[in-house]
């Protein structure tokens, strides 16, 4: 009637506890990629490109590379693309680069040299292909141009 549960069935069950932030202090220059399931907070120097779920740039950091993250929020230097689902630049903030975006906040005084481009989430441009397929049903037909009135001479 009561089975004795294996501890790996007792880890599945625990919530996940959200890990501290990891925090590069302003003495900290980095060359090389950076890769988190967490938030990292940027206050020194960033050479190479960095993949997070949340990042921060502080207003003494240089980060050069490419950023891609789900929120990203720049109080300091970035050159190179940025992509995340959230970005907001402070009024501190200089982005030297392309900022593809679902949302874009960018506070007064920040400066941005580049192209901004929303682009639309996984789950949004799958559901709009599955829609378009029952509507539309399948786009393998020929489709010829309209035709124009006979009556109708140069």
């Amino acid at each position: 009637m009561f089975t004795k549960g294996s501890k790996e069935d007792e880890k599945n069950l625990a919530p996940k506890v959200p890990s501290p932030p990891s925090l590069l202090s302003t003495d900290l220059e980095i060359t090389g990629n950076l890769h988190s399931h967490g938030e990292i907070q940027i206050d020194g120097i960033v050479n190479g490109d960095i993949h997070s779920d949340v990042l921060i740039v502080g207003e003494t950091a240089q980060v050069n590379g490419e950023i891609s993250a789900d929120s990203v929020r720049v109080h300091g230097h970035v050159t190179g693309q940025i992509k995340a689902n959230s970005v907001s630049l402070a009024k501190t903030a200089h982005v030297l680069g392309d900022i593809l975006h679902g949302n874009l906040a960018i506070e007064q005084g920040a400066f941005l040299e580049g192209h901004c481009r929303r682009i639309e989430s996984e789950k949004k441009s799958s559901e709009g292909a599955i829609n378009l397929l029952v509507k539309g049903g399948s786009k393998n037909k020929t489709e010829q141009p309209p035709k124009k009135p006979l009556a109708e001479t140069a």
